[in-house]
């Protein structure tokens, strides 16, 4: 069974309905913020362990960079919806910018 691909749009509906039948509601912007770069501080550990050279623990779980980027994204759209930022509204701006004011800011690959 194929499944089907969610817009960004999407993906901030169904983590707002999944929060919204909680009481406490989304957290506020600061606690937001250090639950991401929790977040983010376990997905550079796993970088580490997969890329770097400090291995891992026998002790430790068996966690995947993917679940780690998923666990981050849940969070980063927790915190665009409780400010009520529409992520592909967003991130259309900021492509509109590296499209502009950095467009020649790289070497582009040769296109034949």
């Amino acid at each position: 069974m194929l499944k089907q691909e969610k817009t960004v749009s999407d993906l901030q509906k169904e983590v707002h309905s999944y929060i919204s039948q909680f009481k406490e509601g989304y957290f506020s912007p600061l606690a937001m913020l250090a639950r991401m770069t929790e977040e983010l501080g376990e997905l550079a550990r796993e970088i580490n362990h997969f890329y770097g050279e400090k291995p891992k623990k026998s002790t430790e779980a068996e966690n995947t960079v993917e679940e780690e980027l998923g666990d981050l994204l849940f969070v980063l759209i927790c915190f665009a919806n409780s400010l009520d930022i529409k992520l592909d509204e967003a991130h259309n701006r900021v492509m509109e910018k590296f499209n502009t004011r950095d467009k020649d800011r790289w070497t582009k690959i040769d296109q034949e």
